[in-house]
């Protein structure tokens, strides 16, 4: 029997590395730009309920570098570091909702949020 495309089960491992990648970024911060990247290669080949994942982690990381590079700016007013504990917050948040989501396969719910 000839197996097509929809007959393989969808396997949502790369989107659980990419998830894995943002909080290793913590420690080695090139992990979020590979994650992206990943994020970027895999979001048009995968299933709907995939993309919003995909969707999703390539907004967390623009987002994020936004958050951030405010932060920076906000140093000056001594306000940044603030700024700097908001987004690391948001990104751990961020990356628990979508993981938990993605172990229940199911797809993001709106996914072009700028918060959690």
């Amino acid at each position: 029997m000839n197996e097509t495309a929809t007959d393989r089960p969808v396997s949502s491992d790369t989107a659980k590395l990419i998830y894995v990648l943002y909080l290793v970024g913590f420690a080695a911060g090139i992990t979020l730009v590979i994650g992206v990247v990943m994020a970027y290669v895999n979001k048009d080949d995968a299933p709907q309920w995939l993309q919003t994942h995909y969707r999703f982690q390539i907004r967390t990381f623009w987002l994020g570098l936004l958050y951030c590079a405010a932060g920076f700016v906000l140093m000056f007013v001594l306000i940044g570091f603030l700024v700097w504990l908001f987004a690391a917050i948001w990104l751990i948040v961020r990356v628990i909702k979508g993981f938990k989501h993605l172990e229940r396969s199911e797809p993001m719910p709106d996914y072009e949020t700028w918060m959690f």
